[in-house]
């Protein structure tokens, strides 16, 4: 979609903003976005695709937070279990467990999405 001025005075990019507010800050569903854009001077074929676009990014935003949350889990539970089977004195179970819990989740977040 080219970047022009829409009937109610938005651009395209404007209007982009402002469903990626509507669904993030407002966690509203597909349908209460599509017709808010049309509100705003949409086309409903503008008000699809700025929706595809902005429900992508917030797939692949969610998806690198999720895999992010994995590698650093598994790296901390990793880092305990070496310093643990070391045998300096101490067990690392708090890294351990933060570890697991952090990498649970990310796991947990990459299955919903």
């Amino acid at each position: 979609m080219e970047e022009h001025q829409i009937n109610a005075g938005l651009s395209s990019n404007q209007l982009y903003n402002y469903a990626a507010d509507l669904f993030v800050n407002q966690d509203k569903n597909s349908y209460d976005v599509r017709m808010a854009l049309i509100q705003q001077g949409a086309s409903e074929a503008d008000a699809n695709h700025i929706i595809e676009k902005v429900e992508e990014e917030i797939d692949n935003a969610r998806r690198s937070a999720a895999n992010k949350d994995m590698l650093y889990g598994g790296l901390w539970v990793a880092g305990g279990l070496i310093l643990t089977v070391a045998e300096i004195g101490f067990i690392f179970w708090g890294a351990i467990l933060f570890g697991g819990i952090q990498f649970a989740k990310g796991a947990m977040n990459a299955i919903k999405n």
